[in-house]
């Protein structure tokens, strides 16, 4: 992508200076370690900083070509590859996740009120619809509930290091529902069960599909679920300021020391992954997740040559970056981890939706579509703006501290024209 001046985007080159001083605030705090973050507008850079360190205790710099774990924000993309297979014309996305995975054929899901993980009743298997959207009645282990306790009990992660993809969507199937498909909203694996759907339905494993359908038409060059060997320098170390496991939200303690370091260097899973998590397994820079933010920018189309190749159509992408739900998130009663303020907030396929800026409380348009991950990354594209946003550090968990919101409102304070 090329560069322009702040100008000729329509932005004030002094406002978009403070997003330099908080990011370095950030770092002088000992919140995050470093971070980056990419700007553009009409497909062009407006602005590119970076800050302090992808591994404090090597003295490493956190840059644009450091590789850190996007957990979550593979969700889009993998939401994204599923659509592809569906312009096909290979399903519809009301069809039972039992069609493609026979192991979710005889579902139970806890009758409300339940008070132990037996009480239970007959429930139908969650359509893919609801597998992409959180209302298919899963749930993740760090959520509060009977059917987390469950999973944490049972070992159900999604983690790079534990088995293969088929066996751990097998596990799931073992377990209740925590509510009905479509009766609420829970933030849930979901998307990891959508991975397994694009394998069967493809006939590639995922890191395989991902790689030649998404990555190698958008020039994605760094982003892949296993980070290789001549690649380790550049992966960023992760940190955490809790006690203990940083992804137990359940059982949060905050620590003495903000920036524990818990993952990082060639000891890291990631370096030698098995199990291709589409609900957060991905790794990559912030490059490459701004060549696929520009993707959803325009509608499906790839950026570049060959001139006016398309991942998808612009009418998938409209529809994917709409909300899917019969109002906003918090109307549906969730209980679970959120990174983002639920009322105002709608969801689409793979990521929130923007519906009322007020409700939200955060400066923004309505429409604009985002999602972020556990180490704290998060972006946004505006269609009304046609703007793109990227932000990468490694600090878990997302919930540590505000920054989204502030990030939020100093990229539109800085946006005038």
């Amino acid at each position: 992508m090329k560069t322009v001046t702040p100008q000729q985007a329509g932005f004030d080159a002094d406002r978009l200076s403070r997003i330099d001083a908080w990011m370095g605030r950030y770092v002088t705090e000992r919140k995050y370690p470093g971070s980056t973050i990419l700007i553009a507008r009409h497909g062009r850079i407006v602005h590119a900083a970076s800050t302090g360190a992808r591994d404090v205790e090597a003295g490493l710099p956190f840059q644009r070509d450091t590789l850190v774990r996007l957990y979550s924000m593979t969700k889009p993309v993998v939401s994204v590859a599923l659509m592809m297979l569906a312009e096909r014309g290979l399903f519809h996305l009301d069809a039972p996740v039992s069609a493609f995975l026979p192991e979710f054929g005889d579902m139970q899901a806890l009758v409300p009120g339940a008070t132990a993980i037996d009480q239970t009743e007959a429930a139908p298997s969650p359509t893919l619809h609801q597998l992409l959207t959180h209302t298919s009645g899963l749930s993740y282990g760090f959520n509060p509930g009977l059917v987390p306790e469950a999973m944490e009990a049972s070992g159900i992660q999604f983690s790079p290091d534990k088995g293969v993809l088929a066996d751990m969507v097998t596990r799931v199937a073992a377990l209740p529902l925590a509510f009905r498909p479509g009766a609420s909203w829970e933030y849930s694996i979901g998307i990891d069960i959508i991975g397994r759907v694009i394998e069967v339905v493809s006939g590639q494993t995922l890191d395989r599909f991902l790689a030649d359908e998404v990555f190698a038409p958008l020039g994605m060059g760094d982003t892949g679920f296993t980070v290789r060997p001549g690649d380790i320098d550049r992966f960023a170390a992760l940190y955490t300021p809790l006690e203990g496991d940083a992804m137990a939200l359940n059982a949060r303690a905050s620590g003495t020391e903000t920036l524990r370091r818990i993952d990082g260097g060639a000891a890291s899973p990631w370096t030698r992954s098995t199990l291709f998590s589409g609900g957060g397994g991905l790794t990559g820079t912030i490059d490459d997740y701004m060549r696929f933010a520009d993707m959803l920018r325009l509608g499906g189309t790839v950026q570049g040559k060959p001139a006016g190749r398309r991942l998808l159509s612009p009418n998938t992408m409209r529809f994917m970056m709409q909300n899917h739900l019969p109002g906003d998130i918090a109307s549906m009663g969730p209980s679970s981890f959120a990174e983002q303020p639920m009322e105002g907030i709608g969801f689409g396929l793979g990521g929130a939706v923007l519906l009322h800026p007020g409700r939200a409380r955060t400066p923004g348009h309505a429409g604009d579509f985002s999602w972020g991950g556990m180490a704290s990354t998060f972006f946004w594209v505006d269609p009304e703006a046609d703007l793109s946003v990227v932000f990468l550090t490694q600090l878990a968990p997302s919930s540590a501290y505000p920054s989204r919101a502030e990030l939020k409102a100093l990229v539109m304070a800085a946006l005038i024209g």
